[in-house]
């Protein structure tokens, strides 16, 4: 086939298609473009603030003290990372039920604090890359150890669970454990005293909480916290479709692995984890 030479008509062609992108047009594209780079990123160095929604229920994670301030493995995760940034943290109290909803509505650069990786929360956040694999597993009374360890032996009427409101800890209960009598508590601090004082039998939490909690309560025990009912992750969540951010936030944690920082933290409040 002879190759065929452009026509003047191919370049006049091209010269109108330009003369028809009007400059309102091209002055939305660069508005976009610029929208677009002013990342969390950005805004946090500029601002010297990081915003941070954490529950401060949740420990070894995220704790609010009473004389106000926060305490936690991510508490301090978060505070290093700010000091990266030259940046202060602003906490924002949020609740579980309510994480996801006040993570964008109050415009927070992470959501954080023992928080489980979920396809659900994954459809209006992104995920930064997990700290720590976990599961959920029963805590129970150390006496009835025996009694609480499979699904079959737990999805009974006569099994009471006490779970806190909102969260995977219920959804858990709800999908798997039907049959059981589900009491929700409104309080994630003292929620284990219920199982000491028999109000309640059964609590499935993530078994990271389990071992540190049967630490703080000697009559408690966490189940077959090596091999949990159902695989899961944590991570912190970011805002989503802010690749700038991510890619700040996953470097900045792969780094504090390879170095001990974070060990160094996760240390002070897992150091006999087993």
């Amino acid at each position: 086939m002879a190759f065929r030479a452009p026509i003047r008509g191919d370049a006049m062609s091209n010269e109108r298609i330009k003369m028809m992108i009007k400059p309102e047009a091209v002055a939305l594209l660069l508005l976009a473009g610029s929208a677009s780079a002013q990342s969390h990123l950005d805004r946090v160095m500029q601002s010297k603030t990081l915003t941070v929604c954490t529950t401060g229920d949740y420990k070894p994670y995220t704790y609010l003290r009473p004389d106000g301030g926060y305490e936690g493995i991510d508490i301090s995760l978060a505070q290093s990372l700010a000091k990266t940034l030259g940046a202060e943290v602003k906490w924002v109290a949020t609740t579980w039920k309510t994480l996801t909803a006040d993570f964008t509505g109050k415009q927070c650069d992470i959501a954080l604090g023992g928080v489980s990786v979920t396809l659900k929360r994954q459809q209006t956040a992104w995920f930064a890359s997990p700290l720590d694999s976990d599961g959920k597993i029963p805590l129970v009374r150390c006496a009835d150890k025996n009694k609480y360890r499979t699904i079959k032996q737990l999805n009974k009427p006569a099994v009471r669970l006490i779970e806190p409101a909102g969260g995977t800890n219920e959804a858990f209960a709800h999908a798997f454990l039907p049959q059981a009598k589900l009491t929700l508590f409104h309080d994630n601090v003292t929620i284990f005293q219920q199982l000491v004082d028999k109000k309640a039998d059964v609590m499935i939490t993530d078994a990271s909480e389990a071992l540190y909690q049967q630490k703080r309560y000697p009559q408690l025990c966490a189940i077959n916290a090596e091999k949990p009912l159902q695989y899961g992750e944590k991570a912190w969540m970011l805002p989503r479709d802010d690749i700038s951010w991510k890619m700040y936030v996953d470097q900045w944690l792969h780094l504090g692995q390879a170095n001990g920082e974070y060990q160094q933290i996760v240390g002070q409040w897992l150091a006999t984890k087993g």
